[in-house]
């Protein structure tokens, strides 16, 4: 598949979950009966197949994995797998994704920046960003620790928190120059995009579009503040869903068949996502997930003055 067609697939298929979340939301004034879409009970490979296309798509992207599988499951009824445990595990087809897609950029920097720091070389580019990740992801793994579960996952701060999100992405977009590009990255943008990544642990906010935001504020192009804050979240988003497989897996019995089916689907829209953003924001600038993000917010806030039972 091409990167052209990438970006048009991807495109296509966030329009369609944008449009079906958004007609449905504000109709869900009631909760959906759960004695035929308990996933696990029915072994509904389909379910288990969408929430994987839902976390793949939206775990990159800058409008919150949390918040878009959390509206899902509770607008269709969706009860055991969509129990926080069963997105956690399937997170796990994200980091492979992720891993793939920037391996040369990985094993470029890794080797690149321990050579340099060897020949104590601290204007070497690849020292510069190794490093930058290191104290980036040592404080975000500290705060993401103290600070996990500091707030349930409802849908209302979930609306609330993509409202706040969208108003700091647009003052970001607004307000900063866009002008460093990848050889201009200094350490301390690895550290302050890392310590954006705190903002992920406020249900909605996403990790991407807070870390994102972060570069932007810093004065990144947009494809290199994308680009950078998929690798200084890479080690602190691996380092989290081991944590978290680890604890599921030894407490509880997800299907093997649903895991499956729920990660390799989120491993592909994952990749598919990420050339999509990047490919995007070379051209273009990050006002359709501003504006995406406000719809979605109101959509949910509108739903639940309605009565909608989230």
């Amino acid at each position: 598949m091409t990167m052209r067609s990438k970006t048009k697939f991807s495109l296509i298929i966030l329009g369609a979950i944008a449009a079906g979340l958004m007609a449905v939301i504000p109709a869900a004034a009631t909760p959906t009966a759960t004695g035929t879409a308990a996933i696990v009970a029915d072994g509904n490979i389909i379910q288990a197949l969408i929430l994987g296309v839902v976390q793949g798509i939206t775990e990159f992207l800058p409008i919150s994995s949390t918040a878009h599988l959390l509206v899902t499951t509770k607008v269709f009824g969706w009860q055991q797998l969509g129990q926080k445990d069963y997105a956690d595990a399937i997170q796990f087809g994200s980091v492979v994704a992720v891993l793939i897609y920037f391996w040369k950029d990985i094993s470029s920097v890794v080797s690149g920046g321990i050579s340099g720091l060897l020949r104590k070389d601290w204007q070497d580019i690849n020292v510069k960003i190794f490093t930058g990740i290191i104290v980036g992801t040592l404080p975000a793994l500290i705060l993401g620790f103290l600070g996990k579960d500091i707030l349930p996952d409802s849908a209302q701060i979930i609306a609330i928190m993509s409202i706040v999100m969208a108003t700091l992405l647009l003052a970001a977009e607004r307000f900063s120059k866009h002008k460093r590009g990848f050889e201009g990255l200094e350490i301390k943008d690895g550290l302050l995009v890392g310590l954006a990544q705190a903002i992920a642990l406020l249900p909605g906010a996403s990790r991407s579009g807070s870390t994102l935001t972060a570069g932007l504020f810093l004065g990144l192009e947009r494809e290199t503040a994308a680009r950078f804050s998929f690798l200084v979240g890479l080690p602190t988003l691996a380092i989290a869903t081991l944590y978290k497989s680890l604890i599921i897996f030894q407490g509880n019995e997800l299907p093997i068949p649903l895991l499956a089916v729920g990660i390799v689907s989120t491993f592909i829209f994952s990749y598919i996502s990420i050339a999509f953003l990047l490919n995007y924001l070379k051209t273009k600038n990050t006002m359709i997930f501003v504006w995406y993000r406000y719809a979605f917010g109101a959509s949910i806030l509108i739903a639940l003055a309605a009565g909608w039972k989230a």
